[in-house]
């Protein structure tokens, strides 16, 4: 009977417990926590960006590169469903009445508005997103992997190897990269696969000297005395002992370097060295309308916004890679 009274009271103080410990998920003290503990904000702009690029065809909702004239410099719609706050003065009456003749809304047409000769903003910056994610994945993976196989060799080998490639770095890291670009946009013309070799050529030095660093730190454990021992070979030493006890850094220092190729390209474009016109790329976009700020300021303002956030979020995940993978680092239990 004791047992009996004992077994209710438990089940009547979890049925008491449950919605406390619900309340305390919804509250806000748990979602800062939750915030602070997992990038929740920079993985749903990452998802964005995959999503937008992948489908950029399905979700575009106008051909990124069909000009009308007659949308030239057209403001944005977005907030002009109910209300004036968006001017209509580029809009001339006859293509007014030429569009509803055919049923169409024209304050509805333009989401984010229209460039100078009448694209889609908002169907731009999604191709800009395709753009954007093919060249920094590319770059990123080409880079790591020449990064990491020089890193890797300077630190094993050591000696004259090590004093060689160390060397050849510090020469690169004394070239100024624009220069570079431009020089190299000259000769062979502003294309697509130029900006990938470019970005290329800025991302592995960063993986170089950290790698290099942490080599020569690991090939003096015992582990890797013992395989020696045993007979094993250089290159299984390399992958089976060493590569393992790097993959923390590789991972920390390729989530920080998104954010800086996706930049440098947005930067080059800008300049005109990087990827050519018409195709819309973030940096052109901005470069199309930096002479329509005072105008048409949504050509500008809305693809800088984009390449804000998505550098953010990958300088967030950065952080928040470094500091999981690194005891030394965790401030969240």
């Amino acid at each position: 009977m004791a047992s009996e009274t004992r077994a209710s009271e438990a089940t009547t103080l979890q049925g008491a417990a449950a919605p406390t410990q619900r309340a305390l998920r919804l509250s806000p003290g748990y979602v800062w926590y939750a915030l602070r503990r997992w990038p929740i904000i920079p993985a749903l702009i990452m998802i964005v960006l995959v999503v937008a690029g992948v489908f950029a065809d399905q979700l575009a909702p106008y051909d990124e590169i069909e000009q009308d004239i007659r949308f030239r410099n057209a403001p944005p719609r977005i907030f002009n469903m109910n209300s004036e706050f968006w001017s209509t003065q580029d809009y001339s009456q006859a293509m007014f009445r030429a569009e509803e003749a055919v049923g169409k809304n024209p304050s509805n047409r333009f989401i984010l508005g229209a460039d100078h000769v009448g694209r889609d903003v908002l169907s731009r910056i999604i191709h800009g997103a395709r753009i954007s994610l093919v060249v920094t994945s590319v770059a990123l993976f080409s880079g790591l992997i020449l990064g990491v196989t020089i890193g890797v060799i300077s630190g094993y080998y050591g000696g004259v190897v090590d004093e060689v490639l160390m060397r050849m770095v510090d020469v690169w890291y004394a070239i100024p990269f624009l220069l570079l670009a431009m020089v190299a946009v000259i000769i062979f013309e502003a294309s697509l696969n130029l900006i990938i070799v470019l970005l290329i050529l800025l991302a592995w030095s960063g993986y170089v000297r950290n790698l290099r660093g942490e080599v020569l730190s690991l090939k003096e454990r015992d582990f890797v005395a013992s395989a020696r021992v045993a007979g094993a070979s250089t290159f299984r030493i390399i992958f089976k002992h060493l590569l393992p006890g790097l993959i923390n850094t590789i991972f920390v220092i390729a989530s920080l370097r998104v954010g800086q190729l996706i930049l440098a390209e947005a930067s080059l474009s800008f300049l005109g060295a990087g990827i050519p016109g018409p195709t819309p790329a973030w940096g052109v976009l901005i470069a199309e309308g930096r002479e329509y700020v005072e105008s048409a300021w949504w050509q500008t303002v809305f693809p800088g916004t984009a390449i804000f956030l998505v550098v953010l979020a990958f300088n967030f995940l950065g952080d928040w890679v470094r500091d999981r993978l690194d005891p030394r680092l965790r401030q969240l239990d």
